[in-house]
């Protein structure tokens, strides 16, 4: 039997890209092994939202080359959409460069390997193609994700994500619906729906389903108790998804709605087209939610342009909103981007000033946020156990991590099982509680 091990750095969607990848090779007779050593076919699914995830790839496949002799190595993913053959020159050992539209010609393309190819590619983003494969190795066994749409129409100054993905297409709510039906069989309990613009879709087949209705039929399918999203483009997001929300309890009471920055004219010049005002909208129709929703967002400093003023309404901002929590980063330059021909950039060791005042402040407000929770009692998902502190891992609707321990000590695995803890202590990170 043939080996593979894989790597895989970025986002859930590549997370879930992954577990389709292995699914295929298993079915192909391929067997998974935890360390490059041990294998045949050493795989890197691969992040370029920023360049030093880039980076990181290129820096592992030159550390294995040496230790690794005799291998085949393949990128995949977005850093392989992104350089397509160029990688052959960059890293000259790789034999395979396949981006995520290819994943359903995997087999195909291990065939080209299996009979000596040295250079085989998958770099089509046809829209017509199908984004799923027929099999898909599931790595947690309560929790699933769920691919709804694919790609991005946006054409944000920064990103590179259309250049990667390829443009917006939809599955049918009736395909989305069936691999529920499937999961919740297999006994999956909590869904993931995603997309880089997960709340963009639109429903292919005659039952046009919103994204709206698609989340609340979701919620409503038999064994499933908890259905989030990510990731979604304030542009799009509409009012009628809170409502659902409102009216289905299996949703959860999470949104992470990136923002990037609160001035509006590094929003102008980011082209996210919104303003800080159209933003702010979509908080209060959360602030005004009868449910108490988790808000959580992406935030870029340092943008071409962005004066001492503009970083300061981003920092008002949080104070406005209070964020659950934040993923913040420095810009960086990515290839095919508009933002590569703006002027005024930023001095790196400026960006590492605000950065370091943003994540500070922010923590001052996850802290207050989350003393709030001390003596409620929350429905966790338990996660796993931690034997360096002898407490189970859960996780709370609105996706904060709270960590606890049991009245009397269990043998039994708790894991996948839903319980009410009470919570005791609270961090910026995450809360400390009992199970009642």
């Amino acid at each position: 039997m043939k080996k593979f091990y894989i790597e895989t750095f970025g986002c859930q969607m590549n997370a879930h890209d992954s577990e389709k990848v292995i699914g295929t090779l298993i079915d192909k007779g391929y067997g998974q092994v935890e360390s490059p050593e041990e294998a045949d076919l050493v795989l890197y699914n691969t992040c370029s939202i920023r360049d030093k995830a880039e980076q990181k790839v290129f820096n592992r496949l030159q550390e294995f080359k040496r230790k690794n002799k005799g291998k085949t190595f393949g990128v995949l993913g977005c850093v392989a959409q992104q350089e397509g053959e160029r990688i052959f020159e960059k890293a000259p050992h790789v034999s395979l460069v396949c981006g995520s539209a290819s994943y359903n010609h995997l087999p195909q393309l291990l065939v080209q390997l299996e009979t000596g190819n040295r250079r085989v590619t998958g770099l089509s983003l046809d829209t017509e193609d199908t984004f799923e494969t027929p099999m898909t190795r599931r790595d947690n066994p309560h929790r699933a994700y769920i691919t709804i749409i694919e790609g991005c129409d946006k054409a944000c100054a920064y990103c590179v994500v259309p250049y990667t993905r390829g443009p917006e297409r939809s599955r049918t709510s009736e395909s989305v619906l069936r691999e529920t039906r499937e999961l919740a069989e297999l006994g999956y309990s909590e869904i993931q729906l995603l997309g880089q613009n997960v709340n963009s879709y639109r429903d292919p087949s005659p039952a046009a389903l919103t994204f709206a209705q698609l989340l609340d039929a979701v919620g409503r399918v038999d064994g499933i108790r908890r259905v989030r999203f990510t990731t979604s483009h304030p542009r799009d997001f509409g009012k009628d998804i809170i409502d659902a929300m409102d009216a289905n309890p299996n949703l959860c009471n999470q949104v992470h709605l990136p923002v990037q920055s609160g001035s509006n004219n590094v929003l102008a010049a980011m082209q996210r087209l919104y303003t800080r005002e159209d933003y702010m909208r979509r908080i209060e129709w959360m602030k005004n939610s009868h449910r108490n929703i988790a808000i959580s967002t992406d935030i870029i400093v340092g943008f071409p342009g962005e004066s001492e003023r503009d970083f300061e309404q981003t920092l008002a901002l949080l104070d406005e909103v209070e964020y659950d929590s934040i993923f913040s980063f420095k810009y960086s330059q990515r290839p095919n981007t508009p933002a590569l021909k703006l002027d005024d950039h930023i001095p790196d060791g400026e960006k590492g000033r605000r950065l370091t005042i943003l994540q500070e402040k922010q923590r001052t407000i996850q802290l207050r946020r989350n003393a709030d929770y001390i003596g409620h009692v929350e429905e966790v998902m338990v996660e796993g156990f931690n034997k360096a502190t002898g407490q189970w891992i859960g996780r709370t609707t609105q996706h904060k991590t709270l960590n606890f321990t049991t009245p009397q000590p269990t043998e039994e695995s708790l894991t996948g099982r839903y319980l009410s803890v009470r919570v005791l202590r609270a961090g910026p990170n995450s809360l400390v509680g009992e199970a009642v």
